[in-house]
């Protein structure tokens, strides 16, 4: 497998948490914060050797608990939890289609939220939660819903443009034999 697509997928999880933080007025505005992590951990549980999910784990939620009021390393057990069951089951998920797609990200973005802020409940005395909190998890799954199947959709276009191409059988049956000549 080619370097590069993974190479452009953990920069995709480096400039979702880049925009998570540097799109404050966007956030402020829809009440909810930006974040697609999730959709990337969902596409990498799928596509990607467990490897490769659990290195992009450590590095966004290592980003997004430096970025962010919590502790660090928070972020990461909801992470990869939801990423090792998507793992662990991928021989039984339909990748291929749009509907699991969305399915999947809606679960990873109701998931981590709200994984995360049972643990801040177990190391803060008095977390924040109220109704904000239910838009935020509401807000997070749509959003990670209708980004999952864009990260297939490009992360599929990129691994097609730099990954080498499958190699094309010969019609012919190497068990047959040809005879030539007069018999």
């Amino acid at each position: 497998m080619n370097w590069l697509p993974n190479t452009l997928l953990f920069f995709a999880a480096w400039l979702a948490v880049f925009a998570q933080t540097q799109f404050a007025p966007v956030a402020g505005l829809l009440g909810a914060p930006l974040c697609i992590v999730p959709a990337l951990v969902v596409y990498a549980a799928l596509t990607s050797n467990i490897a490769v999910m659990t290195g992009l784990v450590l590095f966004a939620g290592m980003a997004i608990d430096s970025l962010s009021a919590n502790r660090l390393g928070v972020s990461l057990p909801p992470l990869f939890v939801v990423g090792f069951l998507v793992h662990a089951r991928q021989h039984l998920i339909l990748r291929d289609q749009v509907y699991a797609q969305v399915w999947l990200g809606i679960g990873a973005g109701w998931a981590v939220p709200l994984g995360t802020q049972t643990l801040l409940s177990m190391v803060r005395p008095e977390p924040i939660s109220g109704w904000p909190t239910l838009w935020h998890l509401v807000f997070g799954a749509a959003l990670n819903g209708a980004m999952c199947p864009l990260c297939f959709v490009l992360f599929g276009r990129l691994r097609d443009a730099f990954d080498y191409r499958p190699v094309v059988e010969s019609s012919f049956r190497p068990d047959r034999q040809i005879k030539r000549g007069r018999s």
